[in-house]
């Protein structure tokens, strides 16, 4: 009786355990995507909110609404009665001239304006740079490079952290709206990430686990560009070309949905009230003609040759900042930009509203009803069929556009290069592809006056007869756009998904990978570098490009230290050291972990420890065991040997001890051993010979020893 009773209840625990197993496994699966479903909701938040926040402090600089000051320009005019031509001018927005002065006609009021959007830049300026500089210093700039790096195994402690996330989210939108030559799109991956490293603190499974948790940055940098373009598909191919070192199939998966999830999110917001995700969303209807791929690799090769000038210009102003006092006064230097900036901008319309409006306006393809300068075409109506415009020719108000369009082309073009690296966060998607379009709609419009002028040409006859509609300078633009960003950032598949996501227009992918292969060649043929590259290598973060080859034939042993006449490796042995020896090691050294040998003589490997969790079990020892002194012996074997009654309690740190750390061999060729470390996103490399440890291999030893074999300065291959 008593042996059933025992049997049933076996087999009752049994079943218990293995309900609690099933549980678990369903929670441990269900776990990560719950955590892409937090992170999507969170980036398409926050992106909704910057997209707003931004939109309303840009108009901020010209006037006010009077039906609510927290209405944007176009929100305050949508009640309004006012005719489709006169929608800009509603009386319930009034420039700062109307509002102080009484009126808005007249050189005083203009020069109060101009007065107002000077103060309004200035002032926005100076608060972003001082909450970045009082508060979080890691909230400067585009994030990317800084993103890859730490997605290639190294660590910068901050930089994903609750403050950085807080501070880039405000000075994000201060330094869009103070109307600085920068776009929010890169710093939106910062964010991103940011959301899903401190999501991450939700979930033991990534909380504790260093490899799983850069899965899920990988995830949310494809949320980033995501929410940024509102290309959920353009931000995982982001992800896969340009941001992660490792991206195996479950983290495709699950940077689609977070990139999905994002993406739904901002169109749930709806920022910009026209049920898009981004403010220069267009529709072309009209085919392109086999004969506009010369102009169209025309602007790939501008793009090119403006992507490789931009990257060297920066790079070289970057560097200045470095190695000179100029470094020392970040807020001096954001103030004197922005102030250059505001006043060469506001004199041009095109300059003087925002770069995303700037882009909408040149994307934009000429209907009957557009009231823009570069719509003012000389009509004929008795040739309009339908929808459909023919080509015509350009009014005034097309050339006082062009040359305003060269103005703002020439003035973009040169204050981009001062403004990206500046101590406020600061993307570089938007002016480049702000400049490329700038570019195209040039091309465009005199290719299309051109065809209008000399539609009898042997290269026109054919396919543009005179009262047709054969040339789209948006798409031009458009063209444009995706090549300097392309020269700028090297980026290729991804780009031409980005813009065609942005303007639904599959028929235009052949333009566009047209113009994005161009421009890649021709920045590649100049400097091998794109710019996040550029500034890593400027920055000195210890980063292995994946996409170079490794062709030299030295071994581990080559690369190793200790070298030679070096003093011998600082080891810590398994059983003979008390704490005060292990303290003694950790004060005199900073090595961020230590191998663990069975003994000084032996030299044999047992595993390796990091500082950082020595340091904290000492502590806790000290705290909370009694008998831990400085003569306390550290073990960090299995089973202790019985200790005398009179001597110090032992400590026990076999459970913080790596068993298992990369080793390879001293006769090792470095082409495996690079590949180790671009695979694994490794921070260091034991060599062992027949067991015995020889030495150790961290990142940067691998990088001098690159730099050393391309005659470079090993020493100038230091994190900064």
């Amino acid at each position: 009786m008593t042996r059933r009773l025992t049997g049933r209840w076996e087999i009752t625990s049994r079943s218990k355990e293995s309900t609690w197993a099933l549980i678990h496994s369903v929670s441990d699966a269900f776990s990560g995507w719950l955590l892409m479903l937090l992170i999507g909701l969170l980036a398409g938040s926050l992106a909704g909110l910057i997209d707003i926040s931004a939109h309303w402090m840009t108009d901020l600089k010209e006037g006010v609404c009077l039906a609510g000051f927290w209405f944007n320009h176009e929100h305050c005019c949508w009640k309004s009665n006012t005719t489709f031509t006169d929608r800009d001018k509603c009386p319930e927005w009034k420039s700062w001239s109307q509002l102080i002065l009484g009126h808005g006609e007249g050189a005083f009021a203009y020069i109060l304006n101009y007065f107002m959007y000077v103060i309004w830049a200035l002032l926005f300026s100076l608060l972003a740079v001082l909450l970045v500089k009082g508060f979080a210093p890691y909230a400067c700039g585009s994030g990317i490079p800084e993103i890859k790096t730490i997605l290639s195994g190294f660590i910068i402690r901050g930089y994903l952290g609750k403050w950085t996330l807080i501070i880039k989210t405000i000075t994000l939108v201060l330094a869009v709206s103070s109307g600085l030559s920068l776009g929010k799109e890169g710093p939106l991956v910062h964010v991103a990430c940011c959301c899903g490293n401190i999501l991450c603190h939700l979930f033991t499974k990534y909380r504790k686990n260093e490899a799983k948790r850069r899965e899920v940055l990988s995830a949310a940098a494809a949320a980033g560009v995501s929410v940024a373009f509102g290309a959920p598909i353009g931000g995982v191919l982001f992800s896969l070309e340009e941001v992660s070192y490792y991206f195996p199939l479950k983290t495709l998966w699950r940077s689609f949905f977070a990139a999905l999830v994002a993406a739904f999110t901002l169109r749930s917001i709806n920022p910009f009230g026209n049920s898009r995700l981004v403010l220069f969303y267009v529709e072309f209807h009209m085919p392109w003609h086999l004969l506009e791929l010369v102009p169209f690799i025309l602007l790939g090769i501008f793009g090119g040759l403006w992507g490789a000038f931009f990257i060297r210009s920066n790079i070289a102003w970057c560097r200045r900042r470095k190695t000179t006092k100029l470094g020392k006064y970040p807020v001096l230097e954001v103030f004197v930009v922005t102030a250059i900036t505001a006043v060469l901008a506001f004199p041009n319309e095109y300059t003087r509203m925002s770069t995303s409006e700037l882009i909408s306006e040149l994307f934009n393809d000429c209907g009957i009803l557009d009231s823009s300068k570069l719509c003012e075409y000389v009509n004929d109506f008795n040739s309009t069929k339908g929808d459909d415009l023919p080509d015509r020719a350009a009014g005034p108000g097309v050339y006082t556009a062009m040359w305003q369009l060269a103005l703002a082309l020439i003035m973009k073009v040169f204050i981009t290069i001062f403004t990206f690296g500046m101590k406020v966060p600061s993307g570089l998607f938007i002016p480049s592809m702000a400049v490329g379009a700038i570019a195209g709609r040039l091309l465009g419009v005199a290719v299309e006056q051109l065809a209008y002028y000399h539609h009898d040409w042997a290269i026109f006859s054919g396919w543009c007869s005179q009262g047709a509609d054969c040339i789209t300078p948006g798409l031009y633009a458009m063209v444009g756009a995706a090549a300097c960003l392309g020269g700028v950032t090297r980026m290729t598949v991804s780009l031409v998904v980005i813009m065609f996501e942005l303007t639904g227009g599959l028929e235009y992918i052949v333009p566009l990978m047209a113009a994005a292969m161009t421009s890649k060649w021709v920045a590649d043929a100049i400097g091998r570098e794109g710019i996040y590259d550029a500034h890593i290598r400027l920055n000195g973060y210890p980063f292995l490009e994946a996409k170079e080859e490794f062709s030299h034939k030295t071994l581990a042993m080559d690369v190793m230290r200790p070298r030679r006449n070096d003093p011998p490796l600082t080891v810590i042995t398994q059983d003979s050291m008390t704490v005060e020896d292990v303290e003694t090691i950790i004060n005199e050294t900073t090595y961020s972990g230590y191998p663990v040998v069975v003994s000084r003589e032996s030299q044999r490997l047992v595993g390796f420890v990091l500082r950082r969790d020595l340091i904290i079990s000492i502590e806790n020892a000290r705290k909370k065991q009694d008998g831990i002194v400085s003569t306390s012996v550290i073990y960090f074997t299995d089973h202790s040997p019985p200790l005398p009654p009179s001597s110090p309690s032992m400590l026990k740190l076999r459970s913080i001890l790596d068993l298992s750390p990369f080793t390879v061999t001293d006769q090792t060729p470095m082409e495996i051993v690079v590949d180790i470390f671009r695979k694994l996103g490794l921070r260091q490399c034991l060599v062992t010979h027949n067991g015995k440890l020889l030495g150790i291999i961290t990142k940067k030893d691998v990088l001098k020893h690159i730099a050393q074999l391309a005659n470079q300065d090993p020493d100038s291959i230091l994190f900064n």
